[in-house]
């Protein structure tokens, strides 16, 4: 199966591309959207590469790059009645949530801002350009995946 590129979203304050480099690894848990949920568990394979992008930041905009390290597996926050992920639905025999792992590969010398992004034609096609598009997981073709690349350089 041929790699894919995506672009995952994190508040900086939340979890940063600074935090992903120093833990080397994380899963990409807490994701209550169905779409991004689908992505994790029917699309993202090991090996697939990722744009870490800092969300709901001043500026936001790609901030590195990951790969996926793991398959998804069951998101543990569903399970936890002390997170603001819990899900009551959820069962262990019949989870709802699941989370991949992603790893560190490398921080951008520049962060690629979303204003840079929209100036940018080989970019006018990403999802995250779109209005009205929230989705913390969005796919990327491997040009514009290695456009953001040459940007943050």
């Amino acid at each position: 199966m041929a790699k894919k590129y995506w672009l995952m979203k994190s508040e900086p304050e939340t979890y940063s591309i600074d935090d992903l480099e120093r833990d080397k690894t994380t899963w990409w848990d807490s994701i209550r959207n169905y779409q991004a949920r689908n992505f994790m568990t029917k699309e993202m394979k090991v090996g697939d590469d990722v744009i870490f992008y800092h969300s709901n930041a001043t500026p936001p905009g790609a901030a590195g790059t990951g790969t996926v390290s793991n398959p998804a597996k069951v998101d543990p926050t569903q399970f936890d009645k002390k997170s603001d992920y819990f899900e009551k639905r959820a069962s262990k025999e019949r989870p709802m949530w699941f989370c991949v792992e992603l790893a560190f590969k490398k921080k951008f010398k520049n962060l690629v801002s979303l204003e840079e992004m929209k100036e940018q034609k080989p970019l006018e096609n990403m999802l995250i350009l779109r209005k009205g598009n929230r989705l913390s997981i969005t796919p990327l073709s491997k040009a514009e995946f290695e456009h953001l690349v040459k940007l943050g350089k």
